[in-house]
């Protein structure tokens, strides 16, 4: 197998081990994902590894709110993703350093605070989508709306979440350091939760109130680092068509211009697999030969390895 640099977007599983979990399940979810990840660090991958927050930032923010005061303010949601990217940066950073310790390998982890440029007139910003914190029942979700002024939408048939808005990354602020942490030999953990989002007014880069898919903010990422590869970790081994009816067809090798048809077609879930599908498209259209891969944590090294998986790119038989 050849060696390659892989930025690997974690799904939501690899982190968040269910409605109300503590931090020592989350810490517990990560060294499981440790676990699956050295697998391709022991094949000489260079991974630079990010995630989603969605759980996380959510119930930072509500805990703000909750704890607030005229001594205390709560702090605004790019602080709180600020946050978010430190404390789910250390649990990973930690379980790698144990999983390193049990494999006798010796690699550093490091987490980089991340601010990923948007564009401030982006439509997003009319149109709320993007789910933060916990679920919610109409009834909750109805009272939140009255007295918070939260914009809440019901998620997948699991109840009612927080929408935020989610414009599109443009670009990372922090690209060079991360190539340079690699190219040092390190595994980064970088573009936590999609990356801080920020605007630029001349030398300054402002907060902006949002949340940036974390799938699209990691395809960006792995365009601007020149990535060989990028790995889409989700809770399926294969991206499928007619997804969960008796007719279902998994996929293991997908054109773009296939992929793009089944998007017209709606076979893919937005808020799930469509994210997931559009930004392996776009990294597999950035550059000859690039590919993305799509597949469940447990598939991570067989899907690099060609064994499993969805491969996405152009004119794949």
């Amino acid at each position: 197998m050849m060696t390659k640099t892989i930025v690997v977007a974690l799904g939501g599983n690899a982190i968040q081990t269910g409605n109300g979990a503590t931090a020592e399940d989350q810490k517990n979810a990560c060294y499981n994902t440790a676990k699956e990840l050295v697998k391709l660090i022991k094949e000489g991958h260079k991974l630079i590894i990010a995630h989603g927050n969605g759980p996380q930032v959510g119930n930072i923010v509500l805990q703000q709110q909750m704890n607030q005061s005229d001594k205390l303010p709560a702090m605004p949601l790019d602080t709180c993703g600020a946050m978010s990217q430190g404390m789910i940066g250390y649990w990973l950073q930690n379980a790698l350093y144990e999983v390193f310790h049990d494999e006798g390998i010796d690699y550093n982890a490091v987490t980089l605070v991340t601010q990923v440029l948007v564009d401030e007139n982006d439509p997003a910003f009319d149109n709320p989508t993007k789910p933060i914190g916990s679920f919610y029942s109409q009834e909750e979700a109805d009272e939140l709306q009255k007295t918070k002024g939260y914009r809440m939408k019901e998620d997948a048939g699991r109840g009612y979440r927080r929408v935020v808005p989610s414009p599109r990354p443009i670009d990372i602020i922090e690209k060079k350091a991360i190539m340079d942490l690699i190219a040092a030999g390190n595994i980064v953990i970088a573009a936590g939760g999609g990356g801080i989002p920020v605007s630029k007014d001349n030398s300054k880069l402002i907060g902006i109130e949002a949340v940036i898919d974390k799938d699209f903010a990691s395809e960006k990422l792995a365009e601007l680092v020149e990535a060989d590869a990028f790995l889409v970790l989700t809770a399926v081994e294969n991206v499928a068509i007619n997804f969960g009816k008796p007719e279902q067809q998994n996929l293991r090798n997908l054109s773009v211009e296939d992929a793009k048809k089944y998007i017209e077609e709606g076979h893919f879930a937005p808020g799930s697999m469509l994210p997931k599908v559009q930004a392996a498209i776009q990294f597999a259209e950035s550059a000859n030969g690039r590919k993305a891969y799509i597949t469940s944590l447990e598939y991570a090294y067989d899907a690099i390895s060609g064994k499993t998986g969805t491969v996405i790119g152009k004119m794949l038989q």
